[in-house]
């Protein structure tokens, strides 16, 4: 089994806590789905959590999905608990960003945005809530991109996303341009070292596009040694 460390972060409200027990409800790491908003979430166990339904504290828990063993890290989303999100980073293998589709990227988006750049961590992206947004993905991806990386790259509902990872990178380009694909490998270093930043998009609470999310956690991450 290969084994990773990753670690959920985002803004206030984007719904990091809700991604990441709907990760653990697929992979049937938990048997029952809780609601932030109704206080019965499985990683805000604490008091305080419960009653002002945001994290306060770091949390781990694992996840075993096909041949990959994630300790899952829910970070606090709130700026002023942002020490105890930042303590965490220098442990993770990778980290996810979740984004609300409502609000886009915010003022404390980015401040995450570059401390995961100044700790060198690969990055996947979760923009949220799309059920329920009144953005357009092109309008959402386009603010990722201007605000974030243009590396930024959309995972969800494309054919063929080969071409757009490949213009991220000039040997990765070469190889496309040759072969008309990109090997899993080829993928997984590209994410790796921060060439590429998978993204995708749906909704945490009615579980849409959770399942790709995991299955790319599966297929473009790999162990640390």
């Amino acid at each position: 089994m290969r084994k990773c460390v990753i670690g959920t972060l985002a803004h206030v409200d984007a719904g990091k806590t809700t991604l990441t027990e709907s990760l653990l409800y697929l992979a049937g790491s938990i048997r029952k789905l809780g609601r932030v908003d109704h206080g019965d979430a499985f990683l805000d166990y604490d008091s305080q959590e419960r009653v002002r339904g945001i994290t306060i504290f770091s949390k781990q828990s694992l996840l075993r999905y096909k041949d990959v063993d994630m300790t899952l890290i829910d970070t606090p989303g709130h700026v002023d608990f942002s020490a105890e999100m930042e303590r965490t980073l220098q442990i993770l293998d990778y980290a996810i960003i979740v984004i609300s589709g409502l609000d886009g990227v915010q003022a404390h988006t980015e401040t995450i945005w570059n401390l995961l750049n100044a700790y060198h961590i690969p990055t996947f992206l979760f923009i949220n809530k799309m059920d329920i947004s009144h953005y357009e993905k092109s309008d959402l991806m386009k603010d990722l991109k201007e605000k974030l990386d243009e590396r930024c790259v959309d995972l969800t509902s494309q054919d063929d996303f080969y071409e757009d990872i490949a213009l991220c990178d000039d040997m990765l380009l070469d190889y496309y341009l040759e072969h008309q694909t990109l090997t899993n490998s080829m993928i997984q270093d590209a994410v790796e070292n921060r060439k590429v930043f998978p993204c995708f998009f749906g909704s945490a609470l009615k579980m849409k596009e959770v399942d790709s999310f995991l299955e790319a956690l599966t297929l473009y991450t790999k162990e640390k040694r």
